[in-house]
Order: C-alpha cells, then sequence, then structure tokens
C-alpha cells in the first residue's frame, strides 16, 4: 500500500512538472506567472534526483559505503580532512555557486525567458550534475587526483598532458575574471567591503571551535557562526553610515584587488579546516538563505514575468553581447546549467574531504541542483523587470548612446517602453546616482531582487534591499575565488609532480608555498591589468569564461566516458556520452565565431582590425585612442587563447576516442588507476551519524 502511494506521489510531481513545463514552453502574448518557473524546476529536480541520480549512483558508479575515502586513508590535518558531510556539502556549494548561475541567466535574458529556463532545467539533470557527480566519484577513488592528472593517467600522455596545460591555464583566466567581478562589487561599497572582510576571522572562530574547542559539534559552530554572520551584516551597514569607520573600507580597485590576492595566497596555504571549508560553509548559510527568502517572495507576490519568452534578439543582434541564440545562448548560461570549473571543485577540494562515498549523490548531484535553482531564482529576478529597465540598464553606452534621452530613444525604437523620469526614479529608490548602462549583470540582478524584496517586506528598504544584494553577489563569487586558487594549487602541484615526485605532494611545505605563489601570481597579474586598464583590460576576456568554461565540461565527461569504457561500462557510457557531444557541438560553434565572424560584435580578429582601422585613421576620440592599442592585443590574446583551449578539447577527445577503439579491440590499454579497495573505520560513525 505504502509503495502504491509513494508511486502514485511522484506520477503526481512529475505531472504536474510537465504541465509547468508546457506552459512555460507554449505560453505566448500574455504575461507568465513566475511560479510556474518554481514549479517547474522543483519537480524536474526532485524527479531527477530521487530516480536518475540515484540510478547512476546505483548502478553506474556502483558506490560503495563501506570503502575508506582518501579522506580518511590520507589524513594528514591540512588538505586530506575526513569531514562532516554537511560542512562538505556547504563548502562544496559555496565553492561551485559563484557568478555564473547569477550572471549568466541574467544577460540570456536578452533572448527572452524561454531558452534560457529550458537549458537550466534540461542541462542541469542531464549533463551539469552528472558531470559533479561522476568526476567527485572517479576523483575519490584515485586519492583526490585532480582532472587533469586522472586525465593523464586514464587516457594517455597526449591527451592527458593537453588536459593538464590546458585545464590549468583556464583555471588562471577563470579566476581572474571572478576577481575582478568580485572588486567591482565592493569598489566603494564599505558596506559590502566591511561585511567580506568580516567573514574571514569569523570562519577561523568556526574552525578552531569545530576542531579543537568543541570536535564533531557542527551544530552549535554552525549556530555561532550564523549569529556572527547576520551581525557582520547588520554591523556592515552601520559602517556604510559611520564616517570614520566608512573611510576605511572605502577604496578603489587596486587597494581591494591587492586584499583579494593575498586573501587567496592565504586560503591556499592555510589548512583547509582553518579558513576555507568554515568560510565557504558559512557563506552558504548565506547565499542559501537569500535564494530561499528570495522564493519565499516570490510565491508570496506571485509577479508576473514582463520580459518576452523569446525576443527579435535571437537573431544576434542584441544589445548586451553580440551573438545568435545558438550557441550563445548555452555559452552565456553556462555555470547556470552545465560548468567545468565544478569539474576542478569536484577533482581538487571536495574528494579531499568527502568521508563516505555515500554522499556523493548528494554533494555532487544535489549541489549542482541547488545552483541551477539559484540561476532559475536569478533568470525570474532579471525578468519581473520592465524589458525597457532591464535593457537601459544593461546595454552599453556605446551601443544606446552616453545621455540617457538618447538610450531612451534607442531602447523605445526596439518596441520596450521606458522614460527618462522612470530610470531617475528607480535610481533615487535603490540609493544610486544613474542606473543607465550598469553593464556585466550584476546591478539588473540587485535592482531585480530588491524590487522583488521591497513589494514583499517593505518599498520603503529598497536602497538596503539593492545594496544587501550586491553585498550576497560579492560572498557568492568570492567563495569561488578561493577554494579556485586552492584547486589551481593541486592541479599545478600534481603536473609538477610528473617531473618531480615531492613537489607532487600536497602537504609538502615549501610545494604549497611556491606552487601557490605561482597559481596567486598568475591570475593576480592578470586582476591587476584588469583593474588600472580605464576600459577594463581583463574584462575583455570576459568571452572567455563561457567558452573556456563549457571546454572544461567536455574534457571532463571526456574522462569520464573514457574511465567507463575502459570499467567495462560500455553501455552506461551514453550517461556522459550524450552531454559531451552536445557541448563538443556548442563550443567548437561558439569558438569557431568568436574567431572568424566578420561581425565586429561577435569575433575577436574583426574587432581587433575594425579598432585597428579606426586608430589608424584618427577616427578615435583621444581617450579611446590611447587605450585602442591594449584592446587590440587583448583582442588577439583572447582569439588565440580560444584556438588554444579548443586545440586542448579536440586532443583529449581524439585521444579518449583512440583509446576506447583500443580497448574494444582487445589491444592493451593504460591500466586503471583507481586505488584498490580499504574497509573504512570510519562507517559505523557515518551510520550512526
Amino acid at each position: 500500500m505504502n509503495k502504491n502511494i509513494k508511486t502514485m506521489l511522484w506520477m503526481a510531481v512529475a505531472l504536474l512538472g510537465a504541465f509547468a513545463v508546457a506552459g512555460i514552453a507554449l505560453n505566448r502574448g500574455e504575461s507568465i506567472n513566475a511560479l510556474w518557473l518554481i514549479t517547474a524546476a522543483v519537480c524536474i529536480y526532485a524527479i531527477a534526483y530521487r530516480f536518475y541520480a540515484a540510478w547512476i549512483a546505483a548502478k553506474v558508479l556502483v558506490i560503495d559505503e563501506t570503502r575508506a575515502t582518501p579522506a580518511e586513508r590520507l589524513d594528514n590535518g591540512r588538505d586530506f580532512v575526513p569531514t562532516n558531510k554537511w560542512v562538505v556539502f556547504g563548502h562544496h556549494f559555496a565553492a561551485i555557486a559563484g557568478p555564473g548561475p547569477l550572471i549568466g541567466p541574467t544577460l540570456a535574458a536578452q533572448f527572452g525567458y524561454l531558452p534560457g529556463t529550458l537549458w537550466i532545467l534540461i542541462g542541469a539533470v542531464l549533463g551539469g550534475a552528472v558531470q559533479d557527480m561522476v568526476t567527485l566519484f572517479f576523483s575519490t577513488r584515485r586519492n583526490g587526483r585532480s582532472l587533469g592528472q586522472m586525465a593523464r593517467d586514464e587516457i594517455g600522455v597526449v591527451g592527458g598532458s593537453a588536459a593538464l596545460i590546458g585545464t590549468f591555464l583556464i583555471m588562471i583566466i577563470l579566476i581572474a575574471v571572478l576577481g575582478l567581478v568580485v572588486v567591482n562589487a565592493m569598489k566603494h561599497s564599505p558596506w559590502a567591503t566591511s561585511t567580506v572582510a568580516a567573514t574571514i576571522p569569523i570562519a577561523m572562530i568556526v574552525g578552531v571551535y569545530m576542531r579543537n574547542v568543541r570536535p564533531g559539534r557542527v551544530l552549535e559552530a554552525s549556530i555561532i557562526g550564523v549569529v556572527l554572520l547576520l551581525l557582520s551584516v547588520g554591523l556592515g551597514g552601520w559602517v556604510d553610515h559611520h564616517a570614520t569607520l566608512r573611510s576605511l573600507f572605502d577604496h578603489d580597485g587596486l587597494p581591494l584587488a591587492y586584499g583579494i590576492i593575498v586573501y587567496g595566497f592565504a586560503a591556499a596555504v592555510l589548512p583547509v579546516w582553518l579558513l576555507l571549508a568554515p568560510r565557504d560553509y558559512l557563506s552558504t548559510f548565506m547565499k542559501l538563505g537569500t535564494i530561499m527568502l528570495l522564493a519565499i517572495a516570490i510565491v508570496i507576490l506571485r509577479p508576473d514575468m514582463h520580459m518576452p519568452a523569446v525576443t527579435q534578439f535571437v537573431d544576434g543582434t542584441g544589445p548586451i553581447f553580440g551573438g545568435k541564440l545558438f550557441p550563445f545562448v548555452f555559452i552565456t548560461i553556462a555555470c547556470g546549467a552545465i560548468s567545468g570549473f565544478h569539474a576542478l571543485i569536484a577533482s581538487g577540494t571536495t574528494p579531499k574531504l568527502l568521508g563516505n562515498e555515500r554522499d556523493i549523490r548528494m554533494i555532487g548531484y544535489g549541489g549542482m541542483l541547488l545552483e541551477s535553482f539559484v540561476a532559475i531564482m536569478a533568470m525570474i529576478a532579471a525578468t519581473v523587470l520592465e524589458p525597457g529597465v532591464f535593457f537601459a540598464i544593461n546595454s552599453p553606452a556605446g551601443v544606446v548612446g552616453k545621455e540617457a534621452v538618447d538610450a531612451i530613444a534607442k531602447i523605445n525604437s526596439w518596441g520596450f517602453a521606458v522614460t527618462v523620469e522612470q530610470m531617475q526614479q528607480l535610481a533615487s529608490d535603490m540609493g544610486e546616482s544613474t542606473l543607465f548602462s550598469r553593464t556585466g549583470g550584476a546591478p539588473s540582478l540587485a535592482v531585480g531582487m530588491a524590487s522583488i524584496f521591497g513589494s514583499a517586506f517593505g518599498k520603503e528598504l529598497l536602497a538596503l534591499w539593492y545594496h544587501f544584494a550586491i553585498m550576497f553577489e560579492a560572498i557568492f563569487i568570492l567563495t569561488t575565488l578561493d577554494a579556485g586558487t586552492r584547486v589551481g594549487r593541486f592541479m599545478l602541484q600534481d603536473l609538477l609532480g610528473n617531473f618531480n615526485k615531492k613537489l607532487g605532494e600536497t602537504s609538502y611545505t615549501p610545494s604549497v608555498i611556491f606552487t601557490s605563489s605561482i597559481v596567486v601570481a598568475g591570475w593576480g597579474y592578470f586582476l591587476y591589468i584588469g583593474v588600472i586598464d580605464p576600459n577594463g583590460g581583463v574584462n575583455i576576456l570576459w568571452p572567455l569564461f563561457g567558452i573556456a568554461n563549457q571546454m572544461l565540461a567536455a574534457i571532463a565527461l571526456c574522462v569520464a566516458t573514457g574511465i567507463l569504457v575502459k570499467s567495462g561500462k560500455l553501455k552506461y557510457a551514453w550517461v556522459t556520452g550524450l552531454p559531451l557531444v552536445w557541448l563538443v557541438t556548442i563550443t567548437t560553434s561558439a569558438a569557431y565565431e568568436k574567431i572568424f565572424s566578420a561581425d565586429v560584435r561577435v569575433g575577436f580578429f574583426a574587432t581587433a582590425d575594425d579598432m585597428a582601422a579606426k586608430l589608424a585613421a584618427g577616427a578615435l576620440p583621444a581617450d579611446k585612442a590611447a587605450v585602442a592599442p591594449q584592446l587590440i592585443f587583448n583582442q588577439h590574446l583572447d582569439a588565440y587563447l580560444t584556438l588554444f583551449f579548443i586545440a586542448v578539447l579536440w586532443v583529449v577527445i581524439l585521444d579518449m576516442v583512440r583509446l576506447c577503439l583500443r580497448y574494444l579491440g582487445g589491444k592493451p590499454v593504460l591500466q586503471l588507476s583507481e586505488v584498490p579497495h580499504e574497509p573504512s573505520r570510519l562507517v559505523e560513525n557515518w551510520v550512526r551519524d
């Protein structure tokens, strides 16, 4: 009887989800309520986690909860530390949930809410969550090896070496971009800067409490940490209005960049239990708390989504970024559906903390579903704004004009109504001088979140909600930067370990200092250039973020597919093989467009040639002419980096195909590098927990 009731309940969930998706996809003309998106997401995630993820864990991966993990076998108190599953989940989610699920859907709303929403839902359950879970599993079975090192061990020297070098360079670019986003979010914002700074000592207090004062008392430590975190948010508002204290936290970009560089080094070097894990764990409370509060506000308000399902900009003429719906909606959404960066975390810090294999499904698959839900929230926050307001905030001045009147006229000509007075009032309500051309996605997302919070909990607090949202975004991104730096250290140690075994030891202090310095210097250099350049400098590398991120995901799925075939599981290889084929298609298409397109708003070389011609003809204003050589160089750098990354991807793919054909043909291949089974001594404790 109970089984029949459960079956009926799950059938009801499936039908409700299908009905909600159909309503989203087929609705035209009238505005659709945001509750449709939340209903569809919750139902799809529940079905996927309960059935698809459980099937993969049991049949494809064959998870064994009695098997000792690297955290137990190699426990050294610095990097390998058996950690409570909820703390590991908090760290993992905080590390993977960076700017992608917030900024990507916001920018992709240029195409309308429908394309991005469908990709977030489908891509996450079939691609992103699968990649995260299988990568975490395979790394756990291989002593927490990095993605690049697993590629070298399992596929071969050629493909593996390409993956090692390629993933490390991609990581440097990604962290630099993350750092620049954080700097821009905290620049001249004492509230955000003071709150973010306060999370560091708070995390260290919680880390010491859980390890030395009251070991294992996770609930007590969590309560202390959350209370201190909430106090820091409140005190941040007080600091913002205190004349003396405000000056201590009111900085230009360069001092903030130096501070982030120092913090990144500390996060990579200090024991993981002291700073990284507790800070990310506590940040998760703020992330999830804010997202859940946003979901509650949406349920209370039931706001309509004013953005059309599909806009006229699917043809590639959009003002926010150039490029047609295919492939650029997938590249822009990035982390909200699938992210290669997740594979680096899942083969970096997380497998070194995991205490039991049975938690891989919750942490790997469940963590990605939660991030996808964040992306849905971001899509809603962006599309409940009036389209005219959305485009006024996100359209660059170079497209719509520097003057407010010109921008309004241009946006109205697209069929989206907005007035100068409307934008002035909105800026005043948010405590800003202007919201025109505040590109990058973060400001419009903050406006959308503040509007929803204000309508639900009090419009007189709009300015507070707006600045809270900006601070929330900064914390969201910074937790990805610190984990990424530590993972970059692990990757470099894996790479150097092929030449000197001592340098490959993750806890060998000279290696830790040396490799951490190289990683931080690498992304710190690009961050420095970006901050001092009046035109943003490294900002021009942002298009690489989406492409490189998806290429990393393709490499991860490539490695996973090769391991499945070598493990005698050819019949299950489609689980990773199908999303791999799709990612290869979109990344190769996007790379080709960005390199060879003649459209100056799309192609790197086309943009550089156009700017060079204008510079030679003296057609650029003095301020733009001064930075034009640097911008031209950066466009060429983008193009050559894209060429290199796509070459790395195809080398790995072809080497994987060669490996699979040799294995299926009965020819010798590299042996599986999975470590032998060793019974866990922690099973009893985990079962009781």
